[in-house]
């Protein structure tokens, strides 16, 4: 079976049915974690801080997810409407914007902490028009350039994608480090046709590309591992305190505030018990 990429557009290919089936298959969203945990820690972000990051590509929000759950604050990008219909149905934390990635972002310069991808650059390889604003390097070029200046100095964007050759490698590579970025790509099990994972790690600012470039993960990826790590990420999180699994008050105001300003109906008023625990009957 073909890629995605090459049967229909995003918004096209991903639409209400196809959507939520993806959302609800278990192995899209064990594979989707992994890849999140991985750009998380190649971002290389100071520990125990929350960081406000860019999603791009976020779909209905299972990497959304993963950065909720690592005490991250988000916002996520997404041309696929019924996607994003699903991200709603979903009560994620974070605010998402209905965009085409390949015309460039409208953020402030300097907005975000850093941003991460999964899945979603070889979609920019293919020209949908004969137009010559439509042709990958065009798109390739408006998509970069905007990311650099949504970017604070210095930050990381790490994003994930499935490359069909070493030309698409060396395209995307070069429109990035001529927008600004330094860093270049990471390979994660290379020797692995099944396990092989491709990471673009891209640098703003901190001197460019002065930075150490991370190590891509070596040797053979099987089951067993992947359930160890994340395992060991889980028993992190639990002795760090960074994933909320109590929901006390102030975790329910600010819930209910997103909820009220996606204009969502039917949120029930603050008062003086919301949140309060409520005493055990028997």
């Amino acid at each position: 079976m073909s890629r995605p990429e090459y049967q229909a557009p995003p918004e096209i290919y991903y639409g209400d049915a196809e959507a939520k089936k993806y959302t609800q298959n278990t192995r899209n969203q064990q594979i989707q974690a992994d890849m999140t945990y991985r750009a998380i820690e190649l971002l290389n972000l100071p520990p125990d801080e929350p960081a406000f990051l860019l999603d791009i590509g976020c779909g209905s929000g299972l990497s959304g997810e993963i950065l909720d759950e690592e005490g991250h604050i988000w916002a996520g990008v997404d041309i696929a409407p019924s996607m994003l219909e699903v991200a709603l149905e979903r009560d994620l934390d974070g605010d998402l914007f209905l965009q085409d990635i390949g015309q460039g972002f409208g953020f402030r310069p300097g907005s975000f902490d850093g941003a991460i991808s999964i899945s979603v650059l070889q979609w920019l390889l293919n020209a949908e028009t004969s137009h010559p604003t439509s042709s990958p390097p065009h798109r390739l070029t408006r998509f970069f350039t905007t990311l650099h200046s949504a970017l604070r100095n210095p930050s990381r964007a790490v994003l994930q994608f499935y490359p069909t050759s070493d030309d698409q490698i060396q395209l995307i590579t070069s429109i990035a480090q001529k927008a600004g970025f330094g860093g270049g790509v990471v390979v994660d099990y290379p020797n692995s046709k099944k396990a092989r994972k491709v990471f673009l790690c891209l640098f703003v600012g901190g001197g460019g590309t002065q930075q150490q470039m991370p190590k891509g993960v070596e040797g053979e990826d099987d089951e067993h591992a992947r359930f160890e790590r994340r395992r060991e990420k889980e028993k992190k999180r639990s002795t760090s305190g960074k994933r909320k699994n109590i929901k006390d008050r102030d975790w329910i105001l600010r819930k209910k505030e997103l909820y009220r300003q996606r204009g969502k109906e039917g949120v029930p008023r603050d008062s003086k018990y919301t949140g309060r625990k409520r005493k055990t009957t028997f």
